[in-house]
């Protein structure tokens, strides 16, 4: 049937033929989707034209579409959002033709949302009631007196852009309370297509965004989204029978069918990733109207700062040519990490960055700005993903040390990855991702898709980097250890052989590829085990054991099975399920007790750091070298060619210094300011020729500039040659610096934790710091372990992600490891120290 035949049978007299007209419009195969939501809101408005003209006329009224129906979007079974507009001139023939309106729509049983007003009170009623508002501003004339319609619009739209600095966060607040109570649509396994967040309601409020003027939504990619939204809720309205815009479980295979997709899992992917279009433009937009309000907002303070500035720099001008007290331009622009700094709320990149140039980009913006928890620039992501290079195979250090910053940096990483995946940066840096991405989960138990979950995971391991020796390991296994769901059968065991490829490729090491690609095929072991078998029987405990291999793989372990299950959702983990798994660890951990870590064992000097240390002992002041340092290629996965180069690590900084107390607060309050980061440093006595009169101690540190370039190692020198006379007040120089120029820090993370090792080292106590790196943290560590009157014999300092792991041998005055009741005091000082 053709779209004129089906317009020449509704004319016919009475409801009938639209009904008629209607079912056959609803029931073609060949018309779907826009058309024909297009043409049954056609074929809908010239039945309703007809009514009103049969009515007779009637000067100063006239008939408007508002909402979805304004929009010309009728899906099958969605309500008539009408208004009878009129001048007020006759209340009783308004009242007649009303009637004659409304009742042939119910008695189709057509579900209406009608109203009779003046355009006064169309416009009143907008201002008292945001959702009428909202309404109106797609109103669209259907019969009657054009210009009433006309002018109403144009005084509707008028008013919005007018009160759009107040109706706009009365709109923001309707939708996070909406999102409250619905949940998000891109996770829910019954989700209401309109109500939740991300969907249909959300695509509404960001045309009324972009209505006022004032900000509007990133445009790629919504407009399909939306109609793949509509397109689902036609389906599901067609399959049901009933104006729902819940996705029951029972109805997803009918509506997956209806609209041609191969099965239920494949109508939620789609579902999810339109959703996740438009939650993620909500997000964009909604920052961008705080930004221009706040803007607005600060103007006219601003311009009369300008005037009293002016004022007083003609009376009188400090020698900077500054007036006391003046604030930091509104647009100042704060750097977090080369190439990115922090501007107006969001990070940005810096004017000198080079995408192109700068593989690593990507993830040292995303880390920087989930350790200060800020949004990424919508502009600086889209900048990056067109012009960034790919990462070479094996990654260099420095996207790995990124990427586990990122993982590490809490709860800020769910919104800076989202902002990443929404411009496809994530899937060109793990193409694994890919296959779990939107993925959804039928189980009860788990609340997120595999992604999202596979984040959550991240975001709870990251509140136990405490507890585990290697963070970086920890937070990468969270990240991969579901990765596998994309694949058929097993997902541990597919898993496994994924992680061995991606751990690989992101530049692990053998052992540690080995241990990575153990944590994913295992990650269910501890919990099903503990829940599942007989914690009594030896051989049970044995087989735990034989499979995990060693204590760091199993406290790494434990910290994953939590992890997983917190993020699983609240029917996951108990206090129950808790007790069994750590009485399990215990047990294991006992069989594998027989792996005792001896002190490291110190190497012979090289003949750079030999030369450092006679010339230090020669002119009794501290010498030192800087120069680039790399390591050998990485093992290449099975399958991949070796590369040729050896991966650049930053720069290695060889520091001798005459013994003498305070050298490592010194040497590493020094650094801090001079903003450089230390990836890794060793801190250990040297033994000279004989002959030469004197101690020394060797620093070998792995540095980088947190932003900007390298110092010159003249100034370094000079610098500590004063912080160890005590002529550079190292503490008050880093307290002015943060007063003047505080650090960003929107990562909440796990306290500071400081443990006593009795039994790693038979020479010394091994005092053991697990805290989050800042600067100036070696330094607190260094100051307070020289006031507690311990001698370092040697330290050991690494820098994981953003996450430092160090290890302190330390003595008594005599040279003896210090007494139990001392040690443990020691720590709990230096733990007490590190969290004020």
């Amino acid at each position: 049937m053709t779209s004129t035949d089906v317009h020449n049978e509704a004319e016919e007299p009475g409801p009938g033929g639209y009904a008629a007209a209607r079912l056959r419009l609803l029931t073609e195969e060949a018309r779907s989707g826009p058309p024909r939501r297009a043409a049954l809101s056609e074929l809908t408005d010239g039945w309703l034209g007809g009514l009103f003209a049969a009515a007779g006329p009637l000067p100063g009224a006239s008939l408007v579409a508002v909402g979805g129906y304004g929009r010309g979007e009728l899906s099958p079974r969605s309500d008539l959002d009408l208004l009878l507009l009129h001048d007020g001139s006759d209340p009783k023939a308004v009242a007649a033709l009303a009637d004659r309106l409304w009742y042939p729509v119910w008695d189709l049983g057509l579900d209406l949302d009608h109203s009779v007003r003046t355009p006064a009170e169309a416009r009143r009623t907008a201002g008292e009631d945001l959702k009428a508002q909202l309404g109106l501003l797609d109103a669209r004339h259907l019969a009657g007196d054009l210009g009433l319609t006309a002018a109403l619009r144009t005084a509707v739209l008028a008013d919005w852009r007018n009160q759009a600095p107040k109706r706009l966060p009365e709109l923001q607040e309707l939708c996070a309370g909406r999102a409250e109570r619905q949940g998000e649509l891109q996770y829910l396994l019954e989700p209401d297509l309109k109500e939740a967040r991300g969907g249909l309601r959300d695509a509404t409020a960001l045309r009324a965004v972009a209505a006022s003027w004032l900000a509007d939504a990133p445009r790629e990619g919504l407009a399909d989204a939306r109609r793949r939204l509509l397109d689902v809720r036609d389906a599901l309205h067609l399959t049901t029978g009933r104006a729902t815009d819940r996705l029951a479980l029972q109805e997803q295979d009918q509506v997956a069918a209806e609209l041609g997709l191969l099965d239920a899992d494949a109508l939620l992917r789609q579902v999810y990733e339109a959703a996740r279009v438009i939650s993620y433009a909500s997000d964009v937009t909604w920052r961008e109207v705080g930004r221009v309000l706040r803007a607005r907002s600060v103007r006219p303070r601003l311009r009369k700062l300008t005037r009293e500035r002016g004022d007083f720099l003609r009376r009188v001008v400090t020698g900077d040519g500054r007036a006391p007290g003046a604030g930091k331009p509104a647009t100042e622009r704060s750097p977090l990490a080369e190439g990115v700094v922090e501007q107006d709320g969001e990070v940005v990149l810096a004017r000198a960055a080079r995408p192109e140039r700068d593989p690593v980009l990507p993830l040292r913006a995303a880390a920087a700005a989930a350790q200060a928890g800020l949004p990424l620039s919508l502009h600086a992501v889209r900048r990056m993903a067109a012009t960034v290079r790919p990462l070479p195979t094996p990654w260099p250090a420095e996207a790995r040390e990124q990427l586990v910053t990122l993982l590490g940096s809490g709860r800020p990483t769910v919104e800076v990855w989202e902002a990443l995946e929404a411009e496809g940066v994530i899937t060109r840096l793990l193409p694994d991702w890919e296959r779990v991405r939107c993925r959804p989960q039928r189980n009860a138990v788990h609340v997120w898709t595999v992604d999202r979950h596979l984040i959550e995971t991240a975001v709870r391991a990251s509140e136990f980097t405490r507890r585990v020796s290697r963070p970086d390991l920890l937070l990468v296994a969270a990240l991969l250890h579901d990765i596998g769901k994309g694949w058929p059968g097993d997902h541990s065991v597919a898993g496994e052989i994924i992680a061995r490829d991606v751990a690989a490729r992101i530049g692990f090491d053998r052992a540690d590829v080995a241990v990575l690609a153990a944590l994913v095929r295992h990650h269910l072991l501890l919990v099903e085990t503990a829940t599942r078998r007989d914690l009594e029987d030896p051989a049970t405990v044995r087989a735990v054991a034989d499979a995990v291999g060693s204590q760091s793989t199993l406290e790494l372990l434990h910290a994953l099975t939590e992890a997983d299950a917190l993020a699983t959702g609240p029917a996951a983990w108990s206090s129950w399920r808790g007790s069994l798994v750590t009485d399990l660890v215990k047990r294991v951990s006992a069989v594998l007790a027989g792996d005792v870590s001896p002190e490291p064992e110190s190497a012979a000097p090289t003949a750079e750091q030999e030369r450092l240390a006679l010339e230090a002992a020669a002119t009794g002041s501290p010498v030192l070298s800087l120069r680039a340092q790399t390591e050998p290629p990485a093992e290449p996965a099975p399958g991949q060619e070796r590369s040729g180069d050896p991966e650049p690590l930053g720069v290695e900084l060889l520091i001798a210094v005459p013994d003498q107390p305070g050298v490592l607060p010194a040497v590493a309050g020094v650094l801090a300011l001079h903003r450089l980061t230390v990836r890794t440093a060793e801190l250990r006595a040297v033994d000279l020729p004989d002959g030469v009169d004197g101690s020394v101690v060797l620093l070998d540190w792995r540095v980088a500039a947190e932003y900007g370039s390298l110092p010159q190692a003249a100034r370094l020198r000079a610098d500590l040659v004063r912080a160890l006379d005590g002529s550079l007040d190292i503490a008050g120089r880093l307290a002015e610096r943060d007063a003047a120029y505080p650090r960003r820090r929107g990562v909440v993370a796990p306290p500071p934790r400081v443990t006593v090792h009795p039994a790693a080292s038979r020479l010394a106590t091994v005092i053991e710091v697990r805290a989050q790196d800042a600067p100036g943290l070696l330094f607190r560590i260094g100051r307070a372990l020289e006031d507690a009157d311990v001698r370092m014999r040697s330290a050991h300092v690494s820098t994981l992600g953003a996450n430092a792991v160090d290890a302190f041998y330390v003595t008594g005055a005599e040279g003896a490891p210090l007494p139990a009741e001392e040690a443990s005091a020691v720590a709990r000082k230096l733990e007490e120290t590190l969290r004020g």
